[in-house]
């Protein structure tokens, strides 16, 4: 098994966890925070929007199962990247797009994937999501992790994660990602 690693921000990381858990191959997910310039920044820091960090979860992946580009997929499959600091109803900087990629050789697969999102345009506008290399990653409170799988009943859970799961689903289906089932 080769585990390799990328974090990622689309929005609110509840969501983002409650996708990636789904892909057959994902070791493990991690919602965390990343990008910002405060030190152990807690949510209620984060949720001021003047952090500069964003919401996002740190995702293991056997590589041998999922590699980054399929990780890309589920990915930009799951959030609009071309909605600046926006995610629905979350808005701020804390739910922008964006990959913090742990190792220089992710860099050209991901410019790869985005470019080839430009060229073949997939999105009616700009994509905006910030590509950088990982500087620190702080993982979230522990209530935070599983949120969607501990909470479900929740009026959050029902109204976006869950919708946005589903849809994430049948966009997968019929894909070359595979599903946990």
């Amino acid at each position: 098994m080769s585990v390799k690693g990328v974090v990622l921000g689309g929005g609110c990381f509840w969501c983002m966890e409650a996708v990636f858990q789904l892909v057959d191959g994902v070791v493990s997910v991690e919602p965390g925070y990343s990008g910002g310039h405060l030190q152990n920044p807690s949510y209620e820091d984060v949720c001021t929007d003047k952090t500069g960090h964003a919401e996002v979860v740190m995702v293991k992946f056997d590589d041998s199962i999922v590699d980054l580009s399929g990780i890309l997929e589920v990915f930009f499959s799951s959030h609009d990247p071309t909605s600046l600091n926006k995610q629905g109803g979350d808005i701020g900087t804390q739910y922008r797009s964006a990959i913090f990629y742990l190792e220089d050789e992710q860099l050209p697969v991901i410019e790869s994937y985005v470019n080839h999102l430009i060229e073949e345009k997939k999105y009616r506008k700009p994509i905006v999501t910030q590509i950088e290399k990982l500087d620190k990653f702080y993982p979230a409170e522990d209530y935070h992790h599983n949120y969607f799988k501990n909470n479900p009943e929740k009026g959050y859970c029902r109204l976006v994660i869950q919708p946005k799961v589903e849809k994430v689903k049948n966009k997968l289906s019929v894909g070359k990602i595979k599903l946990k089932l």
